[in-house]
């Protein structure tokens, strides 16, 4: 599908009664179609400057399809790649993480770096660790941000100081759509154990613009912080108005703390693959600032207070922050 095609699809008339109506595979026909072109116009967002159309049409039909899918049903997508999600940051991304922890212009990280992955570490220490971050994460019912929801977000404001402690850290649930959710329950239960009490009566996501713009003057005050960040990066995209722009106009930086793991922590490399070294709550075990009985919790403040305990560990062991 090409960019006119996706346009057009997104702007068309949209009849859900009539596609519902008609069974399974009328219904997933349509879900093909809405995620082909969102991968359309999301590549166009990505390349052109400046977009010829507004991020509003990209939101918007990411709203619809969520609708199809919940007619589907969470459990027989649960397998289909996302269009939507991210791997990881990119090179760019990560050396303006770096850049903005450091006080300096993400050329001359960019100058640094040139490229070769290995040169990250070096980077990482090259100058002094300063600045506030916005440590942050979110709790969701899949991995695919133009199928599901955000049901919890976290956050969490730090010094990148030796001794600093998190702090205003806040935490909201935000709820789902009654049918399917309120007899199926809340998809990733067994993961984040937020169940459908907890959520009832609470505001989606998507529809609490007072939460929505208080999330975005923080993201554009601080540079965000989360592990694996290119996941919350790939839902918010989707989820937060207003964060595409910001991001495309260069107003949000993005840290991935996992890449921070993975780069300035010497275990990782040593250790087996399948035991996730590089997972929260491994690197947390590692650094002692999560008991070896304990578990990550997997709610979005918990695991934002983790993760920035953690990163400030890492940062202490290899003398990072300034004097």
């Amino acid at each position: 599908m090409n960019l006119n095609q996706a346009l057009e699809y997104a702007n068309a008339f949209y009849f859900p009664e009539l596609i519902f109506a008609s069974g399974y595979e009328s219904i997933e026909a349509e879900r093909q179609k809405g995620e082909e072109a969102l991968r359309a116009l999301l590549d166009e967002w990505a390349s052109a400057e400046p977009a010829s159309f507004s991020f509003d049409v990209v939101r918007e039909l990411a709203d619809r399809n969520r609708g199809v899918c919940d007619a589907i049903g969470e459990a027989r997508l649960r397998n289909t790649p996302s269009i939507a999600l991210a791997r990881a940051l990119s090179d760019k991304d990560l050396c303006a993480g770096i850049a903005a922890m450091q006080g300096r212009s993400a050329a001359s990280v960019e100058r640094e770096v040139r490229g070769a992955r290995d040169a990250y570490a070096v980077a990482y220490v090259r100058k002094p660790i300063k600045g506030t971050v916005l440590g942050i994460d979110i709790e969701t019912t899949g991995t695919a941000p133009e199928r599901g929801y955000i049901v919890n977000v976290g956050w969490e404001l730090m010094q990148l100081t030796s001794d600093a402690t998190p702090s205003d850290g806040e935490a909201v649930f935000c709820g789902l759509p009654e049918e399917p959710y309120k007899t199926s329950g809340v998809p990733m239960e067994k993961i984040h154990h937020i169940t459908w009490d907890m959520i009832e009566g609470s505001t989606p996501f998507r529809e609490d613009s007072a939460l929505q713009a208080r999330l975005l003057k923080l993201m554009t005050k601080y540079p965000i912080m989360a592990h694996n960040a290119a996941f919350e990066d790939s839902w918010f995209m989707l989820h937060l108005a207003g964060y595409a722009e910001a991001r495309k106009a260069g107003k949000i930086t993005v840290i991935d703390s996992r890449d921070i793991c993975r780069k300035l922590d010497g275990d990782v490399a040593g250790l087996p693959r399948e035991s996730a070294p590089a997972a929260l709550e491994n690197w947390a075990r590692r650094r002692g600032t999560l008991d070896a009985n304990d578990t990550e919790r997997h709610l979005g403040l918990d695991d934002t207070d983790l993760m920035l305990r953690t990163v400030q560990a890492e940062m202490n062991l290899k003398n990072m922050f300034a004097k």
